[in-house]
């Protein structure tokens, strides 16, 4: 495993007017899709993205090549890609600068990820509250339109594809992949049934391939290098840098590029260590939904999808929540509940019922009401909601609170002995 701290993603994100297609051009942009398009097949790109050990920077980590290996090759009805940038995991802010400082990244990669899979129309399914960037984005598209980057007759190939970004309203559920797609018909954003897949019914009922803003523009410098360069920046099985939102309690908080198996405890320090000089208490590495970890986990542990898997939690959407000595595991843990509570869609009993009945305990018990019952109810309610709802929002409920309990038990119980009240 190979830890030299090159910039892949980020490269770009300090030169004026990165955002730019001359300033792009000028730092290697489009050379991806020159040599797509004219020296590879869709089926050579695939592979390369597979060699490369790209894994969905979304949250659930599958390979990216794989994915697009289910698409079809002899579908009848169109194929289309989806670029998930529903950017609303809690503790998450990673997609952003990209979008903001590289979008013509994003564009290459779009036109690359197309191409391989054999769609002629994609979208951009952008957070509402993204409102500036999707202005950003529409303006990144009118100038690799402009020149023939994006559209008809890319490069002069006659590889046609054209780019829709479409805003959400808001709703946290839309992040899901097959409620995003619903969402993108017009629809309710409710999840759907699975399977089948986006990959055979997706987008109107054809061919799908939804991914992650930071996947996909991983795969330009994948297409230029190949994917043995690319793999051997992370570890095997995760191969790549990505892009850590940290926030909380460090002295420098921000997006850091850092290659998949980098320390935890490496990445603290890279932002100034815990606040204050106070000691780190807990740490959530994937966005909220990940499962929470004890300082000591947090001193060992390295940031990749199988060692954080080997320790029952999550690489999620990378968003790096650090926790110093004065947090009260007990209150950060309700707003997470409160705040699924709130997004759940309603249409699964567990998952409805579930984080309504988790909100209300935590309520008793931070007004001095709890008792020890109601301790062992959060974790007897999450093992019930776990692996029993119509999408993974129910999980991470369950993920959210299982785990705070079972390692900070003496903090829940400090509610219960001493009668600790607090206005909820």
């Amino acid at each position: 495993m190979c830890l030299v701290m090159e910039k892949v993603l980020s490269a770009r994100f300090d030169i004026p007017n990165s955002h730019t297609l001359d300033v792009y051009l000028q730092h290697g942009g489009y050379r991806a899709l020159q040599k797509a398009l004219t020296e590879m097949t869709p089926e050579q790109i695939t592979e390369e993205v597979k060699k490369s050990a790209l894994r969905g920077r979304g949250g659930a980590g599958f390979s990216t090549g794989l994915k697009w290996s289910f698409v079809p090759k002899d579908s009848p009805k169109p194929i289309y890609l989806v670029v998930n940038a529903d950017e609303s995991e809690p503790g998450t802010f990673k997609d952003r600068p990209i979008m903001e400082k590289d979008p013509h990244a994003l564009l290459e990669g779009m036109m690359i990820a197309a191409y391989a899979i054999s769609s002629h129309l994609a979208f951009i399914y952008i957070r509402g509250e993204y409102w500036y960037l999707k202005e950003r984005l529409e303006q990144a598209i009118e100038e690799a339109r402009a020149r023939g980057y994006v559209g008809k007759n890319i490069l002069g190939t006659g590889f046609d594809c054209d780019v829709i970004v479409h805003p959400g309203a808001g709703a946290y559920i839309c992040g899901e992949e097959t409620a995003l797609l619903e969402s993108l018909e017009g629809k309710r954003g409710y999840p759907r049934i699975k399977p089948p897949f986006p990959a055979l019914v997706g987008l109107y009922g054809c061919p799908t391939v939804v991914n992650n803003v930071e996947t996909i523009a991983s795969v330009p410098p994948i297409i230029v290098n190949g994917g043995d360069w690319f793999r051997r920046l992370g570890t095997e099985k995760s191969g790549g840098t990505r892009l850590f939102a940290v926030s909380g309690h460090v002295e420098r908080p921000g997006v850091y590029e850092r290659p998949l198996g980098y320390p935890l405890k490496q990445l603290i320090e890279d932002c100034g260590g815990v606040r204050g000089g106070r000691k780190l208490k807990a740490v959530i590495p994937g966005g909220t939904s990940a499962p929470i970890l004890t300082a000591e986990e947090a001193e060992t542990i390295t940031l990749d999808f199988e060692a954080l898997a080997a320790i029952g939690s999550m690489l999620g959407s990378g968003g790096v929540i650090v926790m110093d000595e004065t947090t009260d595991i007990v209150q950060a843990t309700y707003r997470s509940i409160k705040f699924y509570e709130h997004e759940s869609c309603g249409w699964c009993v567990p998952c409805r019922e579930g984080t309504n009945w988790l909100v209300k305990i935590f309520r008793r018990l931070l007004r001095g009401g709890g008792t020890e019952r109601d301790i062992d109810m959060l974790i007897e309610l999450s093992d019930n909601m776990f692996g029993r709802t119509h999408c993974p929002l129910g999980d991470a409920a369950a993920w959210a609170v299982a785990p705070a309990v079972k390692k900070f038990r003496a903090e829940f119980e400090r509610y219960v002995q001493r009668r600790v009240s607090v206005a909820v």
